[in-house]
């Protein structure tokens, strides 16, 4: 016995996708994305199957979504080569990312093209070419996994499957114009990856929507082995730093970071953080010990030699080698040090707001300086693992026609919470009045915090409607415009979610309830819960109370 099938996340066959993705391919003619692309008839016939389960009734939440996948991460039948050729192993399965999204339906066109073993942020350190922006074919894509965001910001790939040391799921998202998640350290397995630095990778996911993106990692990630953090009716609390603590960023994009900092103040309560211990910990990353841990995934081939390494690649790991055993311990401390300070300076806190790089630059500018431009794409997104906090990289509106984004830092295991901030960013938020079963602390409040919704106000209607308790499970009461004077002032809560969210609501709400306009005490109107005319026969009237939580308390 199958089980349901979930909603189609698109339009039209799996296999239909797959011969469109191909023709997209050849008109983009970016041939330095891949590393191997795997045969259209052999993808076709996969994307067939998929489309035969479906309608056979399996759950498929991904179904007929088409995914790249990052060339240091096992796919079977397809070299893995990190980037390097003479490198290439055969691996006999799939890693286990990959096999999650393909017991969900998505279909893997091939993998992608990266800075070679995962090393660096700026996607041309590679012998398979260069991997230019989706926008700007003279700037750089952002590495490490570049040929997967740009698969993704072209409209090839749905989903992209990226690793993330020091910024790889971040950086190449925001300059791309796409999303970039960046979930816990061991929170999706990294088996069947080759390692950076094993302690501190983790595998990314590339999407065009926050929501899609949540969707597969729903799908890869583990159980969580600790209860999550309890919702809040919110707002959300944000922490920023002042601007001046940014440092030398391309010209417009600080106005770019104020001016999202401001969106979010429109749903989220803002305060201000001190970056300095995020700073010295990001620098820790290459400038301290830990850069020995890519030497001891790699260095001992990389010292061998290769026509096809990278030499700048070759240079930061094999002088890794050279780095002392007491500097690692002392280096540690001093990470613990940094990150007590830095979850101190979060507090409370539900996520940090910064921009995600520093600039845009060409890939002239790389070719002169790969080193030190690296370094400055880096300076926000390096200190995440090592402090131990999930990410996620929204786009935020474009500076000079190119892509800007920002990146929203949290505690562990707090990726739906970033999500949810980040739709405030991503899709303009809807109010909707609430009167009874979805305030705060009722029965069915849990279903607006699902949906991403942050408490904007508790207030009251316009003196025209009376309230009445309905006859359901669980009780609620429906609220009925009447004439203007012959009603009262009912308190409400207002609540912001996503349009999306409301759209969810709206297609879940049971008869006799229903959405429309609610005109409040201060004149304006919002989106509200009222109810059927039918169900007031039966119903008792409650207006006396003005209130759903004062007739519970008067029993």
């Amino acid at each position: 016995m199958t089980a349901a099938a979930g909603p189609r996340p698109y339009s039209g066959s799996a296999a239909d996708r797959v011969r469109a993705a191909y023709r997209r391919i050849e008109a983009v003619d970016r041939p330095e994305v891949w590393i191997d692309l795997r045969p259209e008839a052999e993808v076709t016939a996969e994307a067939a199957e998929v489309d035969r389960r479906l309608a056979a009734g399996a759950f498929l939440p991904l179904a007929g979504l088409l995914v790249a996948v990052k060339g240091n991460i096992d796919v079977a039948g397809l070299p893995t080569t990190a980037g390097c050729p003479s490198f290439a192993r055969r691996p006999a399965a799939d890693a286990p990312a990959v096999a999650r999204l393909r017991a969900a339906g998505a279909v893997v066109l091939g993998t992608t093209n990266l800075d070679q073993f995962a090393t660096g942020l700026v996607g041309t350190r590679s012998p398979y070419g260069a991997v230019r922006g989706a926008v700007d074919p003279e700037r750089i894509s952002g590495g490490s996994s570049s040929g997967s965001a740009v698969a993704v910001a072209l409209g090839i790939a749905d989903l992209a499957l990226g690793t993330d040391t020091a910024g790889s799921g971040r950086v190449p998202a925001a300059l791309n114009g796409i999303v970039g998640l960046k979930p816990t350290v061991g929170a999706i397995s990294t088996e069947g990856v080759v390692p950076a630095c094993r302690t501190l990778d983790c595998v990314s996911v590339f999407a065009a929507t926050v929501d899609r993106a949540l969707a597969a990692y729903a799908v890869l990630a583990d159980p969580v082995d600790a209860q999550a953090p309890p919702r809040r009716p919110g707002p959300w609390r944000v922490a920023v730093p002042p601007t001046g603590q940014l440092g030398a960023l391309d010209p417009g994009w600080a106005e770019a970071f104020e001016a999202a900092a401001a969106r979010l103040a429109e749903g989220s309560e803002l305060r201000t953080l001190d970056l300095a211990p995020f700073g010295a910990a990001a620098a820790m990353l290459y400038e301290g010990a830990f850069v020995a841990e890519r030497y001891a995934a790699v260095g001992g081939f990389v010292s061998r030699g290769g026509a096809d390494l990278d030499p700048t690649v070759h240079r930061i790991i094999t002088a890794a080698a050279e780095l002392p055993a007491h500097r690692l311990f002392r280096d540690q401390a001093e990470l613990a040090r940094l990150r007590e300070l830095a979850l101190a300076e979060l507090g409370d806190a539900d996520a940090l707001l910064l921009p995600t790089t520093t600039g845009h630059p060409t890939l002239a500018e790389v070719a002169a300086d790969p080193v030190g431009i690296n370094t400055r794409l880096g300076r926000f997104t390096n200190s995440a693992n090592l402090l131990g906090l999930c990410a996620l990289a929204v786009p935020a509106g474009t500076v000079a026609g190119l892509p800007f984004g920002v990146m929203l830092l949290g505690r562990a295991r707090t990726e739906d919470r970033l999500a949810a901030i980040a739709r405030q960013l991503t899709e303009p938020p809807l109010r909707l009045a609430v009167a009874g079963a979805h305030l705060t602390g009722q029965p069915l409040n849990p279903q607006l915090l699902a949906l991403g919704a942050t408490l904007e106000a508790t207030t009251r209607t316009a003196p025209d409607y009376r309230l009445h308790a309905l006859a359901t499970v669980p009780p609620k009461p429906g609220l009925e415009r009447v004439a203007p004077g012959t009603g009262v002032a009912v308190e409400v809560e207002v609540w912001r979610l996503p349009a999306a969210g409301l759209g969810a609501l709206l297609a879940a709400l049971p008869q006799p309830m229903a959405l429309g306009p609610v005109r409040l005490a201060d004149g304006s109107s919002t989106t509200g819960f009222l109810c059927e005319p039918a169900a007031f026969v039966d119903a008792v009237d409650i207006s006396g109370h003005a209130s759903w939580r004062r007739h519970l308390a008067a029993g």
